[in-house]
């Protein structure tokens, strides 16, 4: 039968394997200025940081990081995300960036807030939540 193994979790931490995994990699170019993009849903935060042209340079949500569940959509999970990606960025020569929001969750302060804590710039806070307009089509009237 074999020996059995105990694999002992802690509900706290960030997987230790998963941030070192994302940060063991070499950054490939320097960039100093850039464009954050926060997608808050209820469900889960994802983050995406791309250069000023737009091409996406390093990404990660609180999905990968570990988290699951319910704990995904919270501010903790999203802040964290912010943390490591600020890390990464900061390998890459980061020193400013403008931020981008989209989605109601809430993760959408924290993880700005998390961004600013590492010491990089931000230059400007756009809000580009999706509104509907028109609304839906109202019934057609009953026929008696």
């Amino acid at each position: 039968m074999g020996k059995k193994r105990i694999i002992k979790k802690s509900g706290h931490e960030v997987g230790a394997g998963a941030k070192a995994r994302a940060l063991g990699r070499a950054p490939k170019k320097k960039i100093d200025r850039g464009i954050l993009h926060v997608r808050a849903t209820y469900n889960n935060t994802a983050l995406l940081l791309t250069d000023s042209a737009g091409n996406a340079v390093l990404s990660s949500s609180s999905g990968a990081l570990g988290f699951k569940g319910s704990k995904k959509g919270t501010p903790y999970a999203a802040g964290k995300v912010a943390e490591l990606l600020a890390e990464k960025a900061q390998s890459f020569g980061l020193k400013e960036v403008d931020v981008i929001v989209k989605g109601v969750g809430s993760g959408r302060e924290s993880s700005v807030r998390s961004f600013i804590t590492k010491g990089i710039n931000i230059s400007s806070i756009r809000d580009k939540t999706p509104v509907p307009f028109g609304g839906p089509k109202p019934k057609k009237p009953r026929r008696v």
